[in-house]
């Protein structure tokens, strides 16, 4: 049986040999996205007959990914979020026969979601600010890949962490038409649409 101090030798031989990456492995904790995370995407209304439809709440019913969270070194924190679009559900208005014709057009003439089953984000770098951490990094959305940058507010405990935050992006700069209906085609939903999102992420207990 190993002793006590021989363990410590060890410990102490590993992080002198493995250097950063071991202390890295020591410091940080992975944690994975709960069911219970809220992803939702909040669209307005443009053009002069604006004021004919509605704006949209869009919620995401299956969401997973994980976070490795890094409290003595933020910058070396990372985060994958992977949203399946067929769970794109419309939550707004309470109409539901314009739920169900809003949702058809947004699977099928928006996402193409038998085509394009995931929305992702893979954070790129991550940076400590007041309140929380900046991350940066790529959305992917319709097979197109562009750079965002969401300022993240975190409160990690010892077994969970909450992430909270908004970022906003253009849908014609993932090569998006924006949705337009309703009579005459008058009704158009704008090209900027906000993300909004609760991550509620359990520390794994893999080593």
């Amino acid at each position: 049986m190993r002793t006590r101090s021989a363990v410590g030798a060890g410990w102490l031989a590993a992080i002198l040999t493995g250097g950063p990456a071991v202390l890295h492995a020591q410091r940080a904790a992975t944690y994975l996205i709960s069911p219970h995370s809220r992803f939702e995407v909040a669209t307005t209304k443009s053009g002069f007959f604006s004021f004919v439809g509605h704006e949209h709440m869009i919620r995401a019913r299956s969401v997973s990914g994980h976070v490795v969270y890094d409290r003595a070194d933020p910058a070396r924190s990372s985060v994958e979020i992977v949203v399946q679009t067929e769970s794109l559900e419309v939550m707004t208005p309470p109409d539901t026969a314009e739920i169900r014709k809003v949702t058809a057009a947004m699977r099928t003439d928006v996402l193409d979601v038998a085509h394009f089953s995931e929305i992702r984000f893979v954070s790129r770098a991550v940076a400590p600010i007041a309140g929380g951490l900046r991350v940066r990094g790529d959305l992917v959305l319709v097979g197109q890949t562009r750079e965002v940058s969401v300022d993240v507010h975190v409160d990690a405990g010892a077994d969970s962490l909450r992430a909270t935050g908004t970022f906003a992006v253009d849908q014609s700069s993932f090569g998006i038409r924006p949705y337009h209906g309703g009579p005459g085609g008058l009704v158009r939903v704008a090209d900027r649409v906000t993300f909004r999102f609760e991550a509620v992420a359990l520390r794994s207990s893999a080593p």
